[in-house]
């Protein structure tokens, strides 16, 4: 299995909106780009304040799940699993110091 880009997601813009941990009720849009790189936001942030992260990983699990993974420039890590099947969510968020379960929906 190869964790670069894939075509499930390369090229696609996605909104994650979490269920349970420390985003909970809020969405974020993502940005998978071709390039490996990906921008990501808040959605009530304004159009512009998108940020950027060099790479990204992606890594088919099954037909239904993708794995989906970057490491932030403030040292936070997003691992999830999307699951295309029933558009849901389950993953971590962590850091160093912290570690928490995230779930949610994505469109």
């Amino acid at each position: 299995m190869n964790a670069t880009p894939s075509g499930r997601v390369s090229g696609k813009t996605m909104r994650f909106t979490w269920t349970d941990g420390p985003t909970k009720g809020e969405s974020h849009e993502h940005v998978f780009n071709a390039d490996g790189s990906v921008q990501y936001r808040k959605v009530a942030d304004q159009p512009g304040d998108f940020q950027r992260e060099k790479r990204y990983g992606a890594m088919r699990v099954s037909d239904d799940v993708e794995l989906v993974s970057y490491l932030t420039e403030k040292g936070f890590t997003l691992t999830v699993a999307l699951n295309f099947r029933d558009h849901s969510i389950a993953g971590f968020a962590s850091s160093d110091k912290q570690w928490f379960p995230v779930k949610g929906t994505f469109t």
